[in-house]
Formats: structure tokens, sequence, C-alpha cells
């Protein structure tokens, strides 16, 4: 059988890349894999800044840090990294900066209380800064928001940008959800996409660049190997939780749609963090019945009493949900948040405050009809327009098959 000829696609800034033949039984090799078959050719030379944290390891096992810290071929002399800090471990609105001890070099926290972006002081002497972070497909998640913020930097100050590619854990067919209004723009939501974007991390930054004109000369270094249909667990690459409270694929597929009941209990200071919601004065059992009712596809449900150890509801008895994921390739994560919040208000009149899940949820026309009682089918055809639009707009900045 004949083996197919090169992909070629469209990298903003710089004209064309090359993403090779895929080998359907070969593991997924991630960009880092791929700048050290290179020999580091494409940062030769340069000074660079690395933006990563625990995820940014190569297929083996070490740390991104260090391999350019050992190359010849590259000068690291800064480290940036993100929320949840350099060891994915903490939690809170701020992680100090400090220094990496096997290397000596400084660490840049780009997650401070008052300050999300990195200062120009940080950024004198570079030539370029990398990026190597582990998504998880959501557009909240914070660690796309922080790319788009250093991509800005980095243009201001005619810094070269670099992304090592890595997967969407939860794939990149489905995109789902209404697109985020400018006035809910935050650190959980960079800019009008959806809830579940379906893109990989240099997909999004060629988006983010090529949508909000930032003229960074961005690069991205492809990977070898993924297709749109894979999930994580079929890349032959080992699971590393992005977050404290990602702690498994399972977890990441519900993410996009359980997070939108932040304003309550979403299994924080348990074992199952997204898999469960709940709250002290929730109705498990109805909500349940009635969930499962909806037929929602690929997931059900079942009433489940737990104690969280974190906020909120710290150290309560709360009533809740248990999310059973049944089939992960027809479960639509967004529509099941939608059922959730419409159940949680229909059964609890006055106790959700939907206010607290806007910068998550971001379409308050989504948020009036689910106030009003609206069917998710009739909530989810009223955004259906919009998502149409992004995904012809999407399709222009796709690097994969």
């Amino acid at each position: 059988m004949t083996a197919p000829g090169p992909v070629v696609g469209k990298v903003s800034g710089i004209g064309l890349i090359l993403l090779l033949p895929l080998c359907l039984s070969a593991a997924v090799k991630n960009g880092i894999d791929v700048l050290i078959e290179q020999d580091f050719a494409p940062l030769a030379g340069k000074r660079v800044g690395l933006i990563t944290n625990h995820s940014g390891l190569t297929y083996d096992g070490r740390r991104t840090i260090d391999v350019l810290a050992n190359s010849s071929k590259v000068k690291l002399v800064a480290i940036f990294t993100s929320e949840h800090g350099l060891a994915g471990a903490r939690d809170g609105e701020s992680v100090a900066s400090g220094k990496d001890a096997a290397t000596g070099l400084p660490i840049y926290s780009l997650y401070q209380e008052h300050s999300r972006r990195p200062a120009p002081e940080m950024l004198q002497g570079l030539d370029a800064l990398v990026f190597d972070i582990q998504d998880a497909g959501a557009r909240f998640y914070t660690f796309i928001t922080t790319m788009g913020y250093t991509m800005e930097e980095a243009g201001k100050n005619h810094i070269s940008f670099y992304v090592l590619d890595r997967p969407n854990p939860i794939g990149g067919l489905a995109v789902e959800g209404p697109l985020l209004e400018p006035k809910y723009f935050s650190m959980v939501g960079y800019m009008r996409m959806p809830i579940r974007h379906g893109m990989t991390v240099g997909e999004v930054a060629q988006f983010f660049n090529g949508e909000k004109k930032l003229g960074v000369d961005l690069h991205v270094i492809a990977m070898q190997g993924w297709r749109r249909s894979m999930f994580f667990d079929e890349t032959g690459l080992e699971w590393i939780a992005p977050s404290p409270n990602l702690r498994n694929l399972t977890e990441a597929t519900l993410y996009p749609g359980s997070c939108l009941l932040e304003a309550i209990s979403v299994g924080r200071g348990t074992d199952t963090p997204y898999e469960i919601v709940g709250a002290p004065w929730f109705q498990g059992k109805a909500v349940a019945d009635w969930l499962n009712a909806q037929n929602l596809p690929g997931v059900r449900f079942l009433a489940r009493r737990f104690r969280p150890t974190a906020a909120p509801y710290k150290d309560q008895d709360c009533d809740g949900l248990d999310i059973q994921l049944v089939d992960r390739r027809v479960f639509n994560s967004v529509r099941m948040g939608l059922a959730l919040l419409a159940a949680t208000m229909k059964f609890h009149p006055g106790k959700f405050d939907m206010d607290k899940t806007m910068r998550l949820l971001g379409d308050g026309d989504v948020a009036a009809r689910l106030k009003h009682g609206e069917s998710v089918d009739a909530i989810e055809a009223s955004f259906q327009p919009q998502l149409r639009e992004f995904l012809k707009l999407r399709q222009r900045y796709l690097l994969y098959r």
C-alpha cells in the first residue's frame, strides 16, 4: 500500500509547515520530540524563554526545560509558568515566581494576583518564546489565555513565538457550545470561541494570531501521527494530569460541561472532581431521574452523596449527581452542561446564581433562555448559526486531518 504524501498546512506569519505522513500504528510524537529530531534547528542560536509546566515532557519523560538547557544549539535563559505553577500542583489565585533547582534559571509566574502577563524586563534579551504545555480542550482552561497574553507581549517586543504542539486530549472533531461574548473576555475566556473548540494549542495559537491580528512571528512545531479523531488514550502517550482536578481522561471529557456548575460543588476536594456535582440543598434523586429522562447521548446520572474537603461547601454533606460517561463518541459535553444548569434551576428555584457562571457560559441569550425554562433542544438550536460560522473560520487554522 502506498504511503500518503505529506500534508502542507498554512501557519500564520511563517508560510508553510510540513506535516509528515501518518503511521497509524505508531505513537504520536509531540512537538518537543519533533524538535529534538530536528536537532533544534528552528531555535538554533536563539536566546529562549520557555513557557511550560510539569506537562512539558518528552516522550521518554525528560523535562523540556532540561532538554533545552542541555542543548548546545539553544540558550535557555528563563522559564515562565502558568496557573498551578511549574509542578502543576498549586490551586489558588496566585503562584509565586522562583528559581528552578536543576538549572538555576529564574521561573517567572504568569499567574500572579495582579499580573497575568510577562513584564518587559522578563522579556529583555530574548529572541524567542517557546510554549510547551498540555491543554485540556476547553475555552475556559487558562493555559490558552496565558498563551494568548504572551503572544501579545511577544508581538509588541518583536520576539518570535514557537508552539511545541500537543494533542487536544478530548479530540479534534467535536466543537460545542455558544461563543463567548466580548463583555465576558477574561482569564477564563481569551476571545470569541465556543466552549469546546476542538483544536490543538498550535491551532489555537494560529487562530489567536490570525483573528486578533496579533502580528506575532508565529511558528508551530507540529506533532507527527496525531489525527483529529483521537482521544488521548489513543495517542500512545502517557497521561499527565494537566491540573490538580483533571486527573484522568474521563474528567477531561466531562469538564467542558460539568465546569458550568462551578457556582456549586463540582467535586473539588473529592476523588472524582468534575464527575460529580451537588450542594447541601441539591435534590440528587429527582434531578438524576429528570436528566435520565432527557436521553442525553452517551451519559447517565446517578444520585450520590459526598463530602468535599474544598470550597464551596467544604466539610459539608452534599446531595448531588454521579455523572457516568457511557459513550464518549456520541457524548456532547456542553449539551450535558446546559441540561445540568436547566435541571439545577428547575428543581432549586432561587438557589443557583447564574451570574457566577457567566464568565464560563459566556452568552447572555443562552442564560436568559435557561432562566425562562426553555428546553435544551431549543437553547442549542439558538446558537447553531454562530457555531457554524465559527467552524468555517476555524477551518483555515487547522493543521491535522
